[in-house]
């Protein structure tokens, strides 16, 4: 390849990567399947890695509190439950997303934005129950969770304000599924920044204290969370109430239209069911954990998880790719462009997630002294990152697959699918290494990559039978 040929397609790829951060609009049923997964995968990617930002931060945080290994262990519990809630958000976006970008690719922008508005009313009303539970039980949910009387009590009250604060984690995921539903991946990316960097700011602030702000310690990190999400969905609705992108919303929109949402549930509630299903399977885990590996076992396997997520997210965003150009191409009956854009995306993160992989293995201890300062959770911490980073790249090709029946509207396919990998094999496993074997903790660690590489084999063999491009929503 000659110098000048390189630059050309140099100079091209930057100029992909400006238009994708800025957001510019694009027809993804036409032109180019790669340039239209990098354009929406770009800011993706970064969307979710802010989204694990919040934990990690936190994590760092509470950390090098005097009490370490109970408010590590009350974060990484706290985000176990609230897993839940990120089920009950993902779902609802994932239907929000599936009817946007149907409506989208179909060109009618009033459709698509009435559909997102009728997914935020569901939002509101399921938030009520969630928040008054996680308020009143918030010590109870800790004990069911494994952790010690004194570590619940310790961390009842950032439960109370994490739960209670349910509403903005679930707005921030659903309005950034309708915007990615839409193609303006960049919007939901930015909304991510903004949250984030302003939870980076305040978690020192509330934890360590500042001028007048006393030190809240772990509470502070609840406060500083629960802020920062809420600043990032003021920004979204800034964005979508604006009229200035291709949604289009009016005042009529927010009149409760009782046969979308009965449709938009039942896409939702089969996605919901997947998200659950799999979040019942981590929460046992870490119970699991907690009971055979005690509290520092705990701190050691929630410290991987963190880590682990925060390179898995930005793998899941790649995969959200997927779901748009899929939900748009049907849309505009482009049935076979459709499904090359799901290979190409499962080739893109296959390779990322190769990349985490030789990362993880190579630098599970440098990643974890810079969360702990405790031995013991580190060797454990570092003995579950190598253990989980052995089945990376099938976690990465798996979450394309689930991602491409969700963005068809084929929501009950992955749920299906997740019932096997998690209750029937994940969880059973788990059980018997950890306990029937006496493997402890690590029985628990290799019960992860063994079923989500199940996960992903069913996954293709389902999509490549093509139930998914006849669904209609």
């Amino acid at each position: 390849m000659s110098q000048k040929t390189f630059q050309g397609k140099l100079s091209a790829f930057i100029s992909i990567i400006k238009r994708s951060l800025n957001g510019e609009h694009h027809d993804f049923t036409a032109g180019s399947i790669r340039v239209s997964v990098v354009l929406l995968a770009i800011p993706m990617m970064l969307e979710m890695m802010m989204e694990s930002v919040f934990a990690l931060v936190d994590l760092y945080f509470v950390g090098h509190l005097e009490h370490s290994s109970f408010a590590i262990q009350t974060v990484g519990l706290t985000e176990s439950v609230l897993t839940i809630i990120y089920s009950l958000a993902i779902g609802i976006s994932m239907a929000a997303t599936a009817v946007v970008a149907r409506r989208i690719g179909e060109k009618n922008p009033e459709a698509a934005g009435k559909a997102g508005i009728q997914a935020i009313i569901i939002a509101f009303f399921i938030n009520v129950f969630i928040s008054i539970f996680g308020v009143v039980f918030a010590t109870d949910i800790l004990r069911i969770m494994g952790a010690s009387d004194e570590a619940a009590i310790y961390g009842t009250t950032f439960v109370r304000i994490m739960m209670g604060g349910s509403l903005v984690i679930m707005l921030l995921f659903l309005i950034n599924g309708i915007f990615r539903g839409a193609g303006n991946a960049a919007i939901a990316m930015k909304s991510l920044w903004v949250a984030n960097l302003s939870n980076i700011v305040l978690c020192p602030v509330f934890i360590n204290g500042f001028g007048p702000i006393p030190a809240f310690g772990l509470t502070g990190a609840a406060i500083a969370t629960t802020i920062g999400r809420s600043i990032g969905v003021l920004y979204q609705a800034y964005h979508l109430f604006n009229g200035k992108h291709l949604l289009k919303i009016t005042l009529a929109h927010f009149t409760p239209d009782w046969e979308q949402i009965k449709s938009l549930v039942g896409i939702a509630a089969p996605a919901v069911g997947q998200f659950v299903i799999a979040s019942c399977s981590w929460i046992f885990l870490a119970r699991l954990v907690a009971e055979t590996g005690g509290d520092t076992g705990s701190a050691g396997y929630q410290t991987a998880i963190r880590l682990m997520m925060f390179f898995m997210l930005p793998a899941w965003g790649l995969s959200n790719a997927a779901a748009t150009l899929v939900g748009q191409n049907l849309g505009a009956n482009q049935v076979e462009r459709a499904e090359r854009s799901v290979l190409v995306t499962a080739r893109f993160n296959a390779i990322y997630m190769g990349c985490v992989m030789v990362l993880s293995l190579l630098a599970a201890e440098l990643l974890t002294t810079f969360f702990s300062n405790d031995p013991a959770v580190r060797a454990i911490g570092v003995k579950a990152i190598r253990i989980l980073a052995c089945g990376y790249i099938f976690y990465g090709i798996g979450m394309v697959m689930i991602n491409a029946f969700n963005g068809a509207g084929d929501t009950k396919t992955p749920t299906w699918v997740n019932v096997f990998g998690f209750w029937c094999l994940q969880i059973p496993l788990g059980y018997f290494l950890a306990k029937t074997l006496g493997l402890g903790p690590v029985g628990v660690f290799i019960a992860i990559p063994v079923s989500e590489t199940a996960i992903t084999v069913a996954g293709v063999i389902l999509f490549r039978r093509g139930r998914w491009k006849t669904v209609k929503v």
